[in-house]
């Protein structure tokens, strides 16, 4: 069968992908940005890879009419405080877009949506449903509620409160109750439901097998973890002072902080069972989902991350239209060294960032990171997905990388914190020679000010940092 997955390069569709594949179908991958998908060597036979934008109905053009089911995973959450009419915006293209095909069956993972009262975010879930019930297809909605597993927005954000907060004065909505489903599982659904005719145009709730509150998650977490941790309840917290406790403990954007505590004030508990019957599925338990996302962890097996996809960050952009460094109008940092052992070099390169750091002056980063995260930046707490390797797209502390290749010994990465201009950080191996590259673009008068007081300590950062990753 021929299946067209959107979102191929978020944190569902890049997991969903092998396991389509491997009951062998062909994937057409929809991507916004080609730049920021790079499948495996191993699967390109078995996928098409199409450049194709839902808020740009020209792109719509490059989805072929021969495809037998699709899976839509998109959502604007946090790239816009006007989100909800882009996911409308996007949703009624894509109606419109697979009438020209011959598509039967379309999957949409969305969110539990029982409660009268909904948040932002989830009646845009809920008239994102609405809009694709009127398809010429058989629609199945899969809901679910907090997803955990390895890399997931949930899973990280509970595990920066717990490992980094022994005591917690918390909001009310810590007593929310909520049913968590681990990733496998959510897939498994995915899996099993495509062209099910037993699935057709109707909807499902999905999730685990443990009801719980958020602070029963945080305290089971701490336990599974064998952390001593004491959570309190505030009667009065606003969501606004919420969404910013959240935002400077976790690596999460503020837009995406202010979307969850909304959002967490509903609890998401599934209506029944009847999928788990349907398909024969019976979920995971909370503890267990934990202890498979931690084995992937310390196995460095996490095939996706939530960091990765730009809700991360404060930015919405192409990597095709920063990957040609500019040299017009740009203040410029140039270091060279020589290069002893190539290897050796190239892996500290590409180890560079997250738990690794920055090789020098740490402290000065961390200064940095916080700083940004002062002014609604994504700060340093971002981290890496992967400790050794690095790919087009992946976040990379507040740097986003654009190109990635250790063949050619060239890594550039492109700043997102926040700045009055724009910043890149290349580095280069030329024969027995590392370039190292830091270019500033400014915006005004204000951009040259920024460049000009943070000189100082150019010479010390990356003085230091060229120094330590050339040294023997």
């Amino acid at each position: 069968m021929k299946i067209l997955l959107t979102g191929a390069t978020g944190y569902v569709g890049k997991r969903l992908l092998p396991v389509l594949i491997k009951n062998g179908h062909h994937v057409i991958c929809g991507v916004r940005d080609m730049n920021r998908f790079s499948p495996p060597v191993s699967i390109r036979p078995f996928i098409d890879i199409i450049q194709v934008d839902f808020l740009d109905t020209k792109s719509l053009a490059h989805i072929p009419s021969d495809i037998d089911a699709a899976y839509y995973l998109i959502h604007s959450m946090s790239s816009s405080n006007e989100y909800e009419k882009l996911e409308e915006q996007a949703a009624n293209n894509f109606v419109e877009a697979l009438r020209a095909t011959s598509v039967k069956h379309v999957i949409y993972l969305s969110g539990i949506v029982n409660e009268d009262s909904l948040s932002k975010h989830l009646k845009s879930r809920k008239n994102v449903e609405n809009i694709l019930q009127e398809g010429s297809f058989a629609l199945t909605t899969l809901r679910a509620g907090i997803i955990m597993g390895s890399g997931s927005a949930s899973f990280e954000i509970i595990r920066d409160l717990v490992e980094k907060l022994p005591i917690m004065i918390a909001p009310k909505w810590l007593n929310t109750k909520c049913q968590p489903i681990g990733i496998q599982d959510v897939l498994l659904f995915l899996e099993k439901s495509l062209l099910n005719e037993k699935v057709y145009h109707q909807n499902f709730d999905i999730g685990g097998s443990d009801i719980l509150t958020y602070k029963e998650m945080l305290l089971g977490f701490a336990k599974f973890r064998k952390l001593s941790r004491r959570i309190y309840i505030v009667p009065v917290m606003t969501p606004r002072l919420s969404s910013y406790w959240l935002y400077f403990v976790t690596s999460t954007s503020y837009n995406l902080a202010v979307s969850l505590v909304e959002s967490m004030k509903v609890e998401v508990v599934c209506r029944n069972r009847k999928l788990n019957d349907i398909l024969t599925i019976e979920p995971e338990a909370y503890t267990k989902t934990l202890r498979r996302a931690f084995t992937k962890i310390d196995g460095n097996q996490i095939v996706s991350s939530w960091k990765d996809s730009q809700v991360s960050g404060v930015k919405r952009f192409n990597i095709s239209d920063f990957i040609d460094v500019p040299t017009f109008g740009c203040f410029k940092d140039i270091r060279e060294r020589k290069v002893i052992s190539q290897e050796k070099v190239i892996q500290k390169i590409w180890s560079i960032g997250g738990d690794t750091g920055w090789y020098h002056a740490d402290i000065l980063w961390k200064i940095r990171g916080f700083i940004d995260k002062l002014f609604g930046g994504v700060g340093l707490r971002r981290g890496r997905t992967n400790i050794t390797s690095l790919e087009s797209g992946d976040a990379l502390d507040f740097w986003r990388v654009l190109y990635a290749d250790k063949e050619e010994g060239r890594l550039l990465l492109f700043a997102e914190m926040k700045l009055p201009g724009e910043a890149w950080l290349e580095f280069k191996i030329k024969e027995d020679l590392l370039l190292q590259t830091a270019t500033f673009r400014p915006h005004g008068i204000l951009g040259r000010l920024y460049w000009y007081s943070v000189l100082p300590f150019h010479g010390i950062i990356f003085k230091g940092m060229i120094n330590k990753i050339t040294e023997r």
